[in-house]
């Protein structure tokens, strides 16, 4: 389990192919230094297991699932990576709860820099869209944001924004995000309970309406 709060950008230094997936070497001397065999590690939002590691960074192999779901698909030699290891029992929970488990990819639509601040627009697959709501909590690359305005459920195309201040914008790789750069999505945990608790009563109402009598009698 993590909070969406990073503790350092990474850079990948190593892809090596295994079967259909790959190894990944990350960079990381703040993460690998005390990094364990078999603990996790969310690589962008991707939770991932190390499985090797120097004082300067850890190994973990990536399954094919992940790379297609999730933007680390795409990264290659030199992309820099945010890093935030598990949280521990009983830390403070500074952003919200946030699982590593990447739902979707959206895509930078727009980035509006201010004085000291950034507004990212960002792309939402449709099935995603519902789950997130304004003011709601969302990770993008796995950095606990809150949004700060989404499209109507009419809009052609489905997008939240994300404003940022000057910290996030220095201490993630989001300060370095222009247009076109697709983000791993991770929505809040509560929503996709609500969501999936919803599905369930709506497919028992149907049941019940198929399975009741035709009402009256002649």
């Amino acid at each position: 389990m993590f909070t969406g709060i990073i503790e350092e950008i990474g850079e990948i230094t190593a892809i090596t192919p295994a079967g259909d997936g790959w190894r990944l070497t990350v960079r990381a001397p703040k993460a690998a230094s005390d990094a364990v065999h078999g603990e996790s590690i969310a690589v962008s939002g991707v939770c991932l297991t190390v499985v090797g590691s120097t004082p300067d960074t850890f190994d973990t192999d990536v399954m094919k699932q992940t790379l297609d779901v999730a933007a680390i698909g795409g990264a290659t030699v030199g992309t820099r990576v945010n890093i935030e290891k598990a949280m521990p029992v009983g830390a403070r929970l500074g952003g919200h709860i946030v699982q590593g488990h990447v739902d979707g990819v959206g895509e930078v639509l727009e980035v509006r820099p201010g004085a000291q601040w950034s507004v990212l627009r960002i792309s939402l697959p449709h099935d995603l869209a519902p789950l997130v709501v304004d003011k709601g909590s969302i990770s993008v690359d796995g950095t606990s944001l809150t949004v700060s305005a989404v499209s109507e459920p009419t809009a052609p195309g489905a997008w939240f924004e994300v404003s940022l201040i000057p910290e996030t914008l220095s201490a993630t790789t989001l300060g370095s995000r222009s247009v076109g750069d697709r983000v791993n999505l991770e929505t809040d945990i509560l929503a996709r309970h609500v969501e999936r608790l919803l599905a369930f009563r709506a497919a028992d109402a149907g049941a019940d309406r198929a399975a009741a009598p035709e009402g009256g009698s002649r």
